[in-house]
């Protein structure tokens, strides 16, 4: 298991200040997991990453692998990158152009300190080779492979070291949108069947949600919510995790009340008076922000039961495909709704809105 303690790591920028890249980061990784650092560019992710694997030294905290302390700043702790034993695979794979496959995914165990036989070496090459799928490619010149195969191989040669704890610093970020895809399908299958620990870093939020068992959403050096995919895209506790991971509709609102069901609440807002949930605890007059995921505002050409229902009128529409987007206008307000390509309302017709009460997220105001 990998557990980060009270992580804090600065540096100075090119003009000389002081900037504080991660503070306070703490998070645990169970063993055989895959844990996502998410969030934009400059929030902190890859300098945690960095400072996992000893590229860069915290100003304190903890790092512990399997109980084995690699970082420690009250206990002056500080273990060599090459001697924590992880693999890392890095945005631009680094495959040495001179060596063809085998030889690229062979070479970290040839200059470890570890001494491995020959035949050994091949066992454990052709090992990872045939889990990335890259076995018939092992005497090819290793820059004939494609973008996707040699993001492959960048794998294997992280794996060949059988390392206990693997970090993967935005991978797939150099590939096409399709490829990109192709290989998150095959990564979860690869850190599925391997069980190796795995940290992760990307801003993209697809990335996260595919891969991840769990997610840490990061901006401006500190971790804002950590937990499992649907959580975090369900559940978000902050206006910023809402807006960062995936689309959203928000809404200023005031509390009425409790709701009739446990940790739910009735609230004001300038479309009318909704039942929302929460996860805060919440008090009458408090300001709040609703979150609406476009895929849950029903949209329906006659009026549904149940509460949270308006009359509204389609203001825009999109055919993307699978899905149709909707702009819908409620009074002055305009909600974006994804829904089913079969709802073919025209534009400037009446459509009825419903937000149903489970999925209406709300969080304290900023």
């Amino acid at each position: 298991m990998l557990k980060v303690e009270g992580l804090h790591t600065e540096y100075p920028n090119e003009r000389g200040e002081i900037v504080k890249a991660a503070q306070d980061v703490s998070f645990e990784v169970p063993e055989g997991k895959l844990f996502t650092l998410l969030g934009p560019s400059g929030c902190g992710k890859t300098t945690t990453l960095r400072s996992i694997a000893g590229l860069e030294r915290p100003r304190s905290g903890e790092i512990s692998v399997g109980g084995r302390v690699v970082y420690s700043g009250s206990r002056g702790i500080f273990v060599a990158p090459n001697r924590r034993g992880f693999g890392m695979v890095f945005q631009s794979y680094a495959i040495w152009p001179h060596m063809n496959v085998f030889q690229n995914a062979a070479f970290p165990l040839e200059v470890g300190a570890r001494r491995f036989s020959r035949s050994e070496i091949r066992d454990k090459v052709m090992r990872v080779l045939t889990a990335v799928q890259l076995d018939a490619y092992a005497d090819r010149e290793a820059t004939k492979l494609s973008g996707g195969q040699q993001q492959r191989l960048a794998l294997a040669r992280a794996l060949a070291m059988e390392p206990e704890l693997l970090l993967l610093d935005e991978p797939l970020s150099n590939l096409d949108a399709k490829l990109r895809e192709a290989m998150r399908f095959e990564l979860k299958r690869l850190q599925r069947e391997l069980r190796i620990t795995t940290v992760y870093v990307t801003h993209d939020q697809s990335e996260a949600l595919a891969l991840s068992h769990a997610i840490a959403v990061m901006s401006e050096g500190r971790i804002r919510q950590i937990g499992p995919p649907r959580e975090i895209y369900d559940r978000p506790r902050t206006r910023f995790v809402a807006d960062f991971v995936g689309t959203t509709n928000f809404l200023d609102a005031t509390v009425l009340g409790r709701g009739a069901q446990a940790g739910s609440f009735r609230v004001r807002t300038e479309v009318g008076d909704l039942e929302v949930l929460s996860g805060d605890e919440l008090r009458d007059g408090d300001r709040v922000v609703l979150s609406v995921r476009p895929e849950d505002v029903d949209l329906s050409e006659g009026r549904p039961e149940g509460a949270n229902v308006w009359e509204a009128r389609v203001d825009q529409k999109v055919f993307l495909g699978e899905y149709n987007d909707f702009q819908v206008k409620l009074g002055e307000r305009v909600l974006l709704s994804r829904c089913h390509p079969s709802l073919r309302t025209p534009v400037g017709n009446a459509i009825f809105v419903k937000l149903h009460p489970e999925k209406c997220v709300a969080f304290k105001a900023a």
